[in-house]
């Protein structure tokens, strides 16, 4: 089994660098430096990306998969690849180098579900509900070998609001799930825990001291040696979708919503709205809880987002949902962190990236950004003896013009270009924020960047609005149904 470790600069309260060892059993380390990102898939794979562009990619680092979406076969498909290391790394192509991580649920999935049960969770898949039991969590997780499996969690996705019952109800399933999967007959390693307690700070904080409380009696010989169940556990998990919901934050670009669906009108909202709230309840969740774990961040809504909660609670992971999420879109990010000095003076706010299927870009030969997203054409095969001499093509970034022209003609290597530059510029801003709180001892000047770049660029969602309804136009304006629609245009 693979072994964790993780070693911080500083444990204080308030933004901190680190770095995450995962340790194989044939004694491969790979390294990952905190605050950094973590890709998300679909149905295990990186949407977009083939295995050959996740490798050029070099911001693909750690990959997490939702095993709910294979949950349509019984016994789903990697559960039958027994008896190998990393069973689901290779079934998914996955490369040695990128950590997998396992879930039941896909973190950034906020729809309706029915009710969990005292010993079941409900999965969505393709072909409905799936009800997934412990002991069914537990031999999945054996059968496919991720190197990190997060614990099962009584998140509830009922419409809100919930009462207290139901939240203690959440919190005492949770715990004893998290006991489950540390049973000592068959214990996993490498356990993240998603911490419960939905929107209530004092159940969030009874949730945690849930974990650090000492075991007796039976629970403590279903999971001996450990004394608590935080001894067993890798690290923590937050889920902001779910919390998001709660709060009344119904942001319409992170929903993956089918494009007759997409609304004419969209009101503009701020994409911070609900962050200090948030950010009381990640705290409330941290607080009794040990700092020298890793603690993953889910579904945030944007850099602005992300630098407040690494500001305010010290989280070390992220995942890139959002980006990837722009990329489908047609938005290239581009932003940057600290701000650099020619914008530091600008009068009006920037985006953080560009809507790609806006039509001023379409002789706009300019490159997507500074940022290198490691993205080059292949050298040309040869063919036959009579094929002329390979030459070298330069490595040009592409420009927008280009990624304008591939979206409009819906070409699927622009979303693939696009995945690839956000994951970029992504990983790109992490690095910047592990250079400012290195060289930031006492942390005022990280403070600081952050206030500058929340007063350069715009926190609002009119680049995500404006760029889902163009994308929503485009998708409409070809496949079923078209001549009906150009039909009722045409009437009006």
């Amino acid at each position: 089994m693979s072994t964790i470790s993780f070693q911080l600069s500083a444990t204080s309260p308030g933004p901190r660098i680190g770095t995450l060892r995962l340790t194989r059993p044939d004694g491969t380390v790979l390294s990952l430096k905190t605050p950094g990102i973590v890709t998300a898939t679909s149905r295990g794979v990186v949407p977009h990306l083939s295995p050959d562009l996740c490798a050029q990619t070099k911001a693909v680092r750690w990959v997490h998969v939702a095993f709910e979406s294979f949950l349509d076969h019984d016994p789903p498909v990697p559960t039958l690849l027994t008896g190998q290391n990393r069973a689901l790394a290779r079934f998914l192509g996955h490369p040695h180098s990128a950590i997998l991580s396992l879930s039941l649920r896909d973190p950034g999935d906020i729809r309706t579900m029915p009710p969990n049960g005292d010993a079941h969770v409900s999965a969505n898949c393709i072909r409905g509900v799936r009800k997934v039991t412990p002991e069914n969590w537990r031999s999945y997780g054996q059968s496919c070998d991720p190197d990190i499996i997060f614990a099962l969690t009584d998140t509830p996705f009922t419409p809100p609001p919930y009462s207290q019952k139901r939240l203690t109800k959440s919190v005492e399933r949770s715990l004893a799930w998290v006991a489950d999967i540390l049973r000592s007959d068959s214990p996993a390693r490498n356990v993240f825990v998603q911490m419960a307690g939905g929107t209530e700070p004092a159940a969030r904080a009874a949730f945690s001291e849930g974990l650090g409380a000492r075991l007796y009696d039976k629970e403590a010989e279903a999971v001996k040696p450990l004394k608590t169940l935080d001894e067993g556990v890798a690290g923590y998990s937050i889920d902001l979708g779910p919390l998001r919901t709660t709060l009344g934050d119904r942001l319409l670009h992170h929903s993956k919503l089918a494009a007759v669906l997409v609304p004419d009108t969209i009101e503009t909202a701020d994409l911070t709205q609900s962050t200090e709230a948030l950010i009381k309840l990640v705290g409330a969740s941290l607080q009794s809880l040990p700092q020298s774990r890793p603690r993953l961040v889910n579904s945030c809504t944007g850099p602005h987002e992300i630098l407040k909660i690494v500001k305010d609670v010290g989280a070390d992971l992220f995942d890139a949902a959002w980006a990837q999420r722009a990329a489908d879109i047609g938005i290239a990010m581009e932003f940057h962190f600290p701000v650099p000095d020619h914008h530091r003076d600008g009068a009006d706010k920037l985006a953080i990236g560009y809507n790609l299927y806006d039509h001023v870009y379409a002789h706009d030969f300019r490159s997507l950004c500074e940022t290198d997203s490691a993205t080059v054409l292949s050298t040309p095969l040869q063919h036959s003896s009579v094929d002329s001499p390979p030459t070298m093509i330069p490595a040009s970034p592409f420009t927008r013009a280009y990624l304008h022209h591939l979206l409009h003609t819906h070409e699927m290597s622009s979303h693939a270009l696009l995945t690839a530059h956000n994951l970029s510029v992504l990983a790109a801003f992490f690095a910047g924020i592990q250079g400012i709180v290195s060289s930031d001892s006492e942390r005022v000047l990280f403070a600081k960047e952050v206030e500058v770049f929340c007063d350069v660029y715009d926190v609002s969602s009119v680049l995500f609005d404006e760029a889902l309804k163009a994308w929503a136009g485009v998708e409409l304006a070809r496949g079923k149904g078209r001549l009906g629609r150009e039909k009722v245009v045409g009437a009006e």
